[in-house]
């Protein structure tokens, strides 16, 4: 999925799916901003992983010491850097989330909007989150809740309507797993998956529904 991310829905393509006209899916999209810009003191290392072009960077910036934004796409990046020019403390940077390599470590890491999916994350990739997480910092992984399954498939077909996305395949669409006949397939992370990998990682750790549209796992690093 990281190269459908890639070749096909990035730069303008990506932009347009925020352009969204669900009043429903921008409340959720500004509530998982909400919810991890209060849980910032202003001097925070950040990164956010799969990034696009800085929405979200863009929203936290004036919230935290520094922001990164790592996205696969590269013309998302350089999209990116001219959508921040402003924002002397964010930056953008080109990286496959299973090759993640940084000089430093962050005190809060973002994979928000259903990013583990997005990035295909396995163990190994999740391990590398930990690592480049300070002591004392926390990994906020976010997903779609149940609750939000109806709004989440009407903003997938209007990306579909846009030209964005494939047409929708409605008999293979079902049980959190949405699936385009483009080939484009999105699935969700259960608060019982984030349980397991909570579990897995052995650090302290919560899950908690925001807005009745997002799960959240946050673990945080002794």
């Amino acid at each position: 999925m990281s190269n459908y991310y890639a070749d096909k829905l990035n730069s303008q393509s990506l932009f347009q799916v925020y352009e969204t006209d669900i009043p429903r899916v921008k409340q959720y999209l500004d509530a998982e901003i909400d919810f991890v810009r209060k849980n910032l003191s202003g001097s925070e290392r950040v990164l956010e992983m799969a990034a696009g072009y800085g929405r979200i960077v863009k929203e936290l910036a004036s919230y935290c010491g520094s922001i990164v934004g790592m996205d696969i796409s590269a013309e998302n990046v350089e999209l990116g850097k001219e959508y921040l020019k402003d924002f002397p403390n964010a930056s953008m940077v080109t990286m496959d989330a299973h090759k993640m390599t940084f000089d430093d470590t962050f005190d809060v890491i973002l994979c928000l909007q259903n990013g583990l999916s997005a990035v295909r994350a396995n163990p190994a990739v999740i391990d590398n989150i930990i690592n480049l997480l300070a002591p004392g910092g926390a990994v906020y992984f976010s997903s779609y809740s149940a609750r939000f399954w109806d709004w989440r498939v009407k903003w997938f077909e209007e990306q579909a309507a846009k030209g964005l996305l494939g047409e929708i395949d409605y008999d293979q669409t079902k049980n959190g797993v949405i699936i385009c006949k483009d080939g484009f397939k999105a699935m969700t992370h259960s608060p019982e998956d984030f349980k397991k990998i909570g579990d897995a990682i052995g650090l302290p750790y919560q899950i908690k529904e925001v807005d009745e549209s997002s799960i959240f796992l946050i673990i945080q690093k002794k």
